[in-house]
């Protein structure tokens, strides 16, 4: 771990799941020398749930970062046929060391062809749904997050803050993800293998 500023650019649109986003930016929030950028096309993005969001940056162009997070929700079937929002994830994607989706996120990453060849998941109830975007990536049906390479998915909604926190951990140290686990009394789910939902599939 070095003094540099850690930098986080997260992706939303209209339609985006609240907690999708909230949840594991609360958590990477409290990691060390931690800047977050909220991206979107427009300068206020409205949640699934009603709540209106100040975006300080457009996709106009990409921002080199360690960790870029795509969010899921119910406008990721709209923004799935949105050119230029997937051909800049596909550029963003290219300058970030990390890319991070959490729910049907990712599926705007299976779209943008980024995950070819990866192992990746994605929310349980709409699991056939993202499959069926992209046959090249490796889909994993039982699993709480999957991280290969430069690619951490997650499943379902809340399974972000649980990948966030073993991000976290892979990044800052164990000890650093279990302090921020302590500090928001929120009870980690640690285990990837350990994914409650996956009869939920369909």
């Amino acid at each position: 771990m070095t003094d540099r500023t850690h930098l986080i650019v997260a992706l939303v649109f209209d339609g985006y799941e609240t907690l999708d986003l909230h949840g594991p930016i609360e958590m990477l929030g409290h990691a060390p020398n931690t800047e977050i950028i909220i991206v979107s096309e427009k300068e206020m993005a409205k949640s699934s749930q009603g709540t209106m969001l100040f975006c300080n940056s457009q996709i106009d162009s990409t921002i080199p970062c360690q960790l870029f997070m795509t969010v899921g929700g119910m406008g990721t079937r709209t923004e799935i046929s949105n050119a230029k929002l997937i051909n800049w994830i596909q550029a963003q994607a290219a300058v970030s060391e990390k890319v991070f989706s959490i729910c049907t996120g990712s599926a705007l990453l299976a779209k943008s062809g980024v995950l070819d060849g990866i192992s990746a998941t994605t929310n349980k109830l709409a699991y056939q749904w993202v499959t069926s975007l992209n046959p090249q990536v490796l889909w994993q049906a039982k699993a709480r997050w999957v991280n290969d390479a430069k690619f951490l998915t997650s499943s379902g909604v809340s399974a972000g803050i649980d990948a966030s926190l073993a991000y976290i951990a892979e990044t800052f140290g164990y000890d650093e993800a279990k302090r921020i686990e302590a500090i928001t009394e929120y009870q980690w789910n640690d285990d990837a293998d350990n994914d409650p939902y996956t009869n939920l599939t369909k």
